[in-house]
C-alpha cells in the first residue's frame, strides 16, 4: 500500500503522524511511504532521517495525498478538502461531532475516514486517545498554573502555596485517563484538589491510589457549581466518544468564580464543557478573558510537545497502520474490532452512530455498507 504523511497545517501543530522508526516498520512490510519535505521538522525529525528509514520525500501536498492511506495526527483543515476522493483512507483525529463541515466533505467524496478518537479497545478502552489524554492531561495544570500568575492576568496565586500561605484549589471535572494525569500534576505541584466523575467505581480508584488528600465528588450540578465557586484552577476532563462534549458547567456557575481564575477545557476539541466556551484558541493566542476568568480553549494541547507526542502517538498507531495496509480497510476491520469501531465514514455515509446524531446526518451500519 502506498502511504502518505504530509505536513500538518492546523495552527501551531508541530507533529507529525510517524516517526523515522514507524516508517522503517512499514517498510519491512513492504509498503511505500512518501512524507512532505518539512513535515517532522517541528518535531525534530528531519527529511534525511526519513529518507534513511525508507521514506520517499516529496515536495507538494497534492502529492502525498495521491496514495492510498493517508495518516495524520490532526483532522483535515479545509484547504486540504479537495484532495478526498473516493477509495482513499484517512487515518488521524477527526473528533467529527464538532466539524459538521469536514464530515459533509468526506461523506460527499466517498472517502474513509478511520478516526483514531473513537477506536474501542478490548477493555471497553479507548487506547490510540490514550497517550494524547496522558499528555493533555499533564499539560492542563502546567498550563494553567502559569497563566494564574499576574502578568498573565490570573489572580496571582502559587497553585502549591509556600509555609505559611495556603495551598491554591484546582477542580478536576471528569476522572478518566486525562483527569487523572492532571490530578498527578496538581497534586505533585501541592496544590488542593477536588476530582468529579459520573462512575462510583473511578472515584473509589481514586481514592484508594490518593487516600483522604484528594476530595472525590459525584459529577452533578450542585457538585459541580459548589467545587468551582472557589477554586483557582478547573480542568474540563469529559469525554464520551464520537459525541460532543455535554454542557455540564454553566455560564452562571462561571461568573460565580473568583476574577483570574483560569480554566483549561480538555475537551474543546469535541465542543468543550463550559457555556462560556464560544470559540476556539490557538498556542499563539491561547487565552480569552470571559466574566473576569482566563478561558485556555486550545484543541490540540499535545501540538506543544511534539517531540514527546509524536514517538508517544507513532507506539499506537503502527500496529493499526499495518493492518489497514496489509488487509484493506474493510477486512481489517473484520479481523479487528478497534479498526471497526475507528470507521467514521465509508462509502458516502456516517458509520458511527454518535456521531451521526451529534451532526443530524444520515447513519449507516458499516457491517451493511460492506
Amino acid at each position: 500500500m502506498k502511504i502518505g504523511i504530509p505536513k500538518e497545517i492546523k495552527s501551531n501543530e508541530s507533529r507529525v503522524a510517524i516517526t523515522a522508526m514507524g516508517v522503517k516498520l512499514l517498510k519491512q512490510k513492504g509498503h511505500d511511504v512518501y512524507i512532505e519535505t518539512g513535515a517532522g521538522v517541528g518535531a525534530d525529525i528531519t527529511d534525511e532521517e526519513y529518507q534513511e528509514a525508507g521514506a520517499t520525500i516529496l515536495e507538494k501536498a497534492e502529492d502525498v495525498w495521491s496514495v492510498d492511506m493517508v495518516m495524520k495526527v490532526k483532522e483535515p483543515q479545509q484547504s486540504e478538502y479537495k484532495y478526498f476522493r473516493k477509495g482513499l483512507i484517512i487515518f488521524t483525529y477527526f473528533h467529527l461531532a464538532n466539524e459538521p463541515e469536514l464530515a459533509k466533505a468526506l461523506v460527499e467524496s466517498g472517502a474513509t475516514a478511520v478516526a483514531y478518537e473513537t477506536m474501542v479497545g478490548p477493555k471497553d478502552d479507548l487506547p490510540m486517545l490514550m497517550p494524547m489524554s496522558v499528555i493533555a492531561g499533564r499539560i492542563s495544570v502546567q498550563i494553567a498554573s502559569y497563566f494564574l500568575q499576574s502578568p498573565q492576568q490570573g489572580k496571582g496565586k502559587l497553585i502549591g502555596g509556600v509555609p505559611g500561605v495556603k495551598n491554591g484549589k484546582v477542580v478536576i471535572i471528569g476522572g478518566g485517563i486525562a483527569g487523572q494525569n492532571a490530578l498527578q500534576i496538581a497534586r505533585g505541584l501541592g496544590a488542593h484538589v477536588t476530582i468529579l466523575d459520573v462512575k462510583p467505581d473511578v472515584l473509589q480508584q481514586i481514592e484508594e491510589v490518593h487516600g483522604s488528600d484528594v476530595i472525590t465528588l459525584m459529577s452533578n450540578e450542585v457538585n459541580i457549581a459548589e467545587s468551582i465557586r472557589h477554586a483557582d484552577i478547573v480542568v474540563g476532563a469529559v469525554l464520551i466518544p464520537g459525541s460532543k462534549a455535554p454542557k455540564l458547567v454553566t455560564e452562571e456557575m462561571v461568573k460565580s468564580m473568583e476574577p483570574g481564575s483560569v480554566i483549561v477545557d480538555i475537551a474543546v476539541d469535541q465542543g468543550g464543557i463550559f457555556e462560556t466556551e464560544d470559540r476556539t484558541t490557538t498556542h499563539d493566542d491561547p487565552i480569552y478573558i470571559k466574566h473576569g476568568v482566563l478561558h485556555y480553549a486550545v484543541p490540540n494541547m499535545p501540538g506543544a510537545v511534539p517531540k514527546t507526542s509524536t514517538i508517544a502517538l507513532t507506539n499506537v498507531t503502527v500496529p493499526h497502520a499495518l493492518d489497514i495496509a496489509e488487509r484493506g480497510v474493510v477486512a481489517a476491520a473484520e479481523h479487528s474490532n478497534m479498526i471497526y469501531t475507528g470507521v467514521n465514514v465509508y462509502d458516502g455515509y456516517i458509520t458511527n452512530k454518535s456521531v451521526a446524531e451529534a451532526l443530524d446526518m444520515e447513519y449507516r451500519d458499516f457491517a451493511k455498507l460492506v
